[in-house]
């Protein structure tokens, strides 16, 4: 007789949110990089952050300013960053309604958490960054994703559409993983969708200051019809090259900065000191450092531009703003396939899939690498798609 055999039940059980993320995610995790690999794919500044701004970390644990922060943030930081504001917004704006978050990604998961119920209808563009995806997803909503006209820029008539009984729209400006830069125009029209309606707006502006229009920014926050509905998040990391040092802020209408204070706080707590007083002399003394860095990424843009420009079969996109270059490639494979290719070939970028159904036959790459790196990454890439 062959011997019983029982089932077991898991040992262990997992939240309903987690299978959510997993089913909803595109996000894709790359392999270990090697020491041979060119990496295009990071959506990260190869700068080293200003000095001025890590000596002022250095000054701050000398100092002994290692103790818990106030939840919201360094009072210091958050005025600074409330006259900025005031700046953009064209009205005053209080520090009292500033949120230092554990960087752009924990500002966007407070936010995103704060405000969407089960059910709740999300709106987001097709491409664009695939986080917003599984924070709906995390908090039990439902993502609408609204295709993008053939120049990147969004179909105001999709769009109007989808907004019907929307709770949130979310996007980002300049976009991650177009490089597209929304206009006065475009920000003004989607004023005019909203009006009369109590959909909220959540815009990530990680990438403003690394606008190469030529025309001043708009942010949402400067609109008329926007402002009174619109959460900003902002991070330090791709402005002043601090990506590891993880700190970010949002600010809002106060109900919603409280709600999204509330699941910060639970979350994470507190952002540490001497990184909030590293981001101070940022705001206050770091504005050539950025400048110096546009203009560096702009030339590497053009560099990167002319070097796809001789690689058959690829259509280019026209970057506006951040650092990402988006071509749509002609052959007739999945854009998981092609990056596992041209990493085999020595170059990482990513799949155009991963923000988005619209992203399938793409790739994204970024141009803040060197010149050395994109000039030889481009090259690689050349030699894996044609050999494909």
């Amino acid at each position: 007789m062959p011997p019983t055999v029982t089932t077991q039940p898991p040992l262990f059980g997992t939240a309903d949110a987690v299978a959510r993320i997993a089913a909803a995610s595109r996000r894709t995790q790359q392999p270990q990089s090697r020491g041979d690999l060119v990496s295009l794919a990071m959506g990260e500044p190869d700068f080293d952050t200003p000095q001025r701004v890590t000596d002022a970390a250095h000054a701050a644990l000398r100092a002994g300013r290692t103790h818990y922060s106030p939840l919201l943030g360094e009072p210091g930081l958050r005025e600074a960053l409330a006259a900025k504001l005031a700046g953009i917004a064209g009205t005053p704006v209080s520090a009292a309604d500033i949120l230092i978050t554990q960087g752009g990604t924990a500002g966007l998961a407070a936010a995103i958490l704060g405000i969407v119920d089960p059910g709740d209808k999300v709106v987001v563009p097709d491409p664009t960054y695939s986080l917003y995806g599984d924070l709906v997803a995390m908090a039990g909503g439902t993502v609408v994703p609204v295709p993008l006209a053939a120049d990147l820029h969004w179909d105001l008539d999709r769009l109007a559409d989808a907004l019907t009984d929307a709770k949130l729209f979310v996007f980002c400006n300049p976009v991650n993983p177009t490089g597209i830069v929304h206009s006065r125009e475009e920000l003004l029209a989607l004023a005019d969708l909203l009006e009369g309606t109590p959909t909220i707006v959540i815009s990530d502006e990680a990438y403003a200051d690394l606008d190469h229009t030529g025309r001043p920014f708009t942010s949402a926050i400067s609109v008329d019809g926007l402002r009174e509905r619109t959460l900003y998040c902002q991070t330090f990391s791709k402005s002043y090259a601090m990506t590891g040092w993880r700190v970010g802020y949002l600010w809002g209408p106060p109900p919603l900065i409280q709600a999204s204070a509330r699941v910060h706080n639970t979350f994470n707590g507190s952002v540490n000191t001497v990184v909030q007083d590293a981001a101070l002399v940022a705001v206050e003394h770091c504005d050539e450092d950025i400048a110096r860095m546009r203009a560096a990424y702009r030339e590497r843009g053009e560099l990167m531009r002319k070097e796809l420009a001789a690689v058959p079969g690829l259509t280019l996109s026209t970057p506006e703003g951040a650092f990402y270059q988006f071509p749509r490639y002609d052959l007739d494979l999945p854009a998981v396939d092609v990056v596992a290719a041209l990493r085999a070939q020595g170059v990482a970028v990513r799949p155009g899939s991963e923000f988005g159904a619209r992203g399938e036959g793409h790739l994204r790459l970024s141009y803040a690498a060197s010149p050395q790196s994109i000039t030889e990454g481009v090259r690689r890439m050349a030699d894996a798609l044609a050999a494909l």
